[in-house]
C-alpha cells in the first residue's frame, strides 16, 4: 500500500466521521419537530406532508447540481432496496418515536453500529481489532448513561424502535453496494420518494384532518433537516471504512443532549455526564485506532462531501 493511497483512506475517513456527525445532529433537530407536530396530527399524514416537502426540496437541489440526467439510475436494484430499507425503517422508528421520550429513541437507535460493525466484518472482512470492538462498547455504555433507562421504558414501543435499528444497519450495508457513480443526492431523492409513498399507503387507513400554517412551517423545517441527514448519512456510508465510520453516529445523542437543554432546560445529572465522557472518549479511539489501521484500496471521490 503507498503513502497515497493510505492518506487517500484517510482523508476519506475523515469525510465519512464529518458527514456522519453532522447527518445526526440533523436527523436529532428532525425528530424533535417531528415529535412535537405529531400531538397534533395523525402519524401517517405527518410523514406523508414531511416526506412530500421533503422530495420536493432534494429533487430542486438535484436539478441545480446537475444530476438529473442520471435519473434513470433511481432504478438500479441496489438503490431500490436500499429505499425500501429505509422507508419501513422511517416508519418504524417514527412510529416508535411518537411513543417514546426522544432520548430513549435516540439511544435504541444508537445501537446500529454494532450491527453495523458486525455486518462490515461479515460482509466486507473489515478487519476490526479488539480495541475498536472495546471503544463501540464502551460507547455504547455511555449511552445507556446518559439515557438511564427504566424498566417501564423497555415496552412494546422499544422492542419497535429496536426493528427500526435493525432496519436502519441493514440500509446502511445496502449503501455501501451501491454503484459510486450514482450522485448520492438521487440515492436520498429515492428514499424520501419511497418514505413518502409508504406513508400514503398507510394513510389509507387512518383518518386525514386539514394542516394548520403552523404544523406545516414545523415540517417544512424538518424536511430541510431530514434532507440534509439523508444526503450527509448516504455521503458518509460511502466514504471511508465504514466499521470506524458508523460509530460516529453516537454523535447523535450528544446532540440530543445539547437540543434538551436549549429547548426544555434539561441538564443532564453526573450519570449523563460521565455518559457523554465515554461517548467521546470511545469515538476518539476509534478514530486514532482507523488512523493505525492497515489501510485499504483507495476509494472513488464520489463518497466527498461535495458529491451531487
Amino acid at each position: 500500500m503507498t503513502t497515497d493511497s493510505s492518506h487517500a483512506l484517510r482523508a476519506a475517513n475523515r469525510r465519512g466521521v464529518l458527514a456522519m456527525a453532522a447527518g445526526m445532529a440533523s436527523f436529532v433537530a428532525n425528530d424533535a419537530l417531528v415529535k412535537y407536530v405529531s400531538q397534533t396530527l395523525p402519524a401517517s399524514e405527518l410523514i406523508f406532508v414531511r416526506g412530500v416537502l421533503a422530495s420536493l426540496l432534494l429533487l430542486a437541489v438535484a436539478r441545480g447540481l446537475g444530476a438529473l440526467p442520471r435519473l434513470r439510475s433511481l432504478g438500479d436494484r441496489r438503490v431500490l432496496l436500499r429505499a425500501l430499507f429505509d422507508s419501513f425503517a422511517t416508519v418504524v422508528y417514527l412510529s416508535s418515536l411518537f411513543h417514546l421520550p426522544i432520548a430513549n429513541a435516540t439511544a435504541i437507535n444508537m445501537a446500529t453500529p454494532l450491527f453495523i460493525t458486525l455486518f462490515a466484518v461479515l460482509a466486507f472482512k473489515e478487519r476490526v481489532g479488539a480495541r475498536r470492538w472495546l471503544a463501540i462498547a464502551t460507547g455504547f455504555t455511555g449511552v445507556l448513561l446518559v439515557v438511564q433507562p427504566t424498566g417501564a421504558a423497555f415496552n412494546a414501543y422499544a422492542l419497535l424502535c429496536l426493528a427500526g435499528t435493525l432496519l436502519h444497519a441493514s440500509r446502511d450495508l445496502v449503501t455501501r453496494t451501491i454503484d459510486r457513480g450514482i450522485p448520492s443526492i438521487l440515492i436520498t431523492f429515492s428514499t424520501a420518494l419511497s418514505v413518502t409513498l409508504l406513508a400514503g399507503l398507510w394513510g389509507l387507513f387512518q383518518p386525514w384532518q386539514a394542516v394548520s400554517w403552523r404544523q406545516f412551517g414545523l415540517l417544512a423545517a424538518a424536511s430541510v433537516f431530514l434532507s440534509g441527514g439523508y444526503f450527509l448519512l448516504t455521503v458518509s456510508m460511502r466514504a471511508g471504512e465504514m466499521s470506524l465510520i458508523a460509530p460516529f453516529r453516537y454523535a447523535g445523542l450528544l446532540f440530543a443532549v445539547l437540543l434538551g437543554y436549549a429547548v426544555w432546560g434539561d441538564v443532564p445529572n453526573a450519570v449523563a455526564w460521565a455518559g457523554i465522557a465515554l461517548l467521546v472518549g470511545a469515538g476518539l479511539s476509534i478514530l486514532h485506532g482507523g488512523r493505525r489501521a492497515v489501510p485499504q484500496p483507495p476509494l472513488a471521490s464520489s463518497g466527498a462531501l461535495t458529491d451531487p
